[in-house]
């Protein structure tokens, strides 16, 4: 097996318990998410269990329902850093994430730096 196929295999893995997380940390009931998105509460709970695997057209019905990209749905990296960025504030300046996650070691920002008060020619 090849690296992209482990990664491939622990997001399979995992899968069932991150939508069950999604879907219960976004208050929804079994039978609410399977109003919303048209796939059976049977599918949806084995799904869930980790008895069937997603394919395409029980993902993209599910990241619609909960409003997230595909990748950020299933848990897998797409290799591109800048895909989702989640910039924040503090202490009035913006910082935007240029890579994915903290724990691998270098973290790259873009910091965005708010206009000054006082217009430049005032400055002397």
């Amino acid at each position: 097996m090849t690296g992209g196929d482990d990664e491939t295999a622990q997001v399979m893995t995992s899968l069932g318990a991150r939508l069950r997380a999604i879907r219960q940390a976004r208050g929804l009931t079994l039978a609410q998410l399977a109003t919303v998105t048209g796939i059976s509460v049977s599918t949806l709970s084995r799904l869930e269990s980790g008895r069937r695997e997603p394919g395409l057209r029980h993902l993209l019905p599910l990241a619609r329902a909960h409003r997230l990209p595909l990748d950020e749905l299933v848990g897998s990296r797409t290799g591109d850093p800048r895909v989702h960025p989640r910039p924040f504030t503090r202490h009035g300046q913006t910082w935007v994430p240029l890579t994915r996650n903290p724990n691998d070691g270098l973290h790259a920002y873009k910091q965005i730096l708010p206009a000054p008060a006082t217009p430049r020619n005032e400055w002397t």
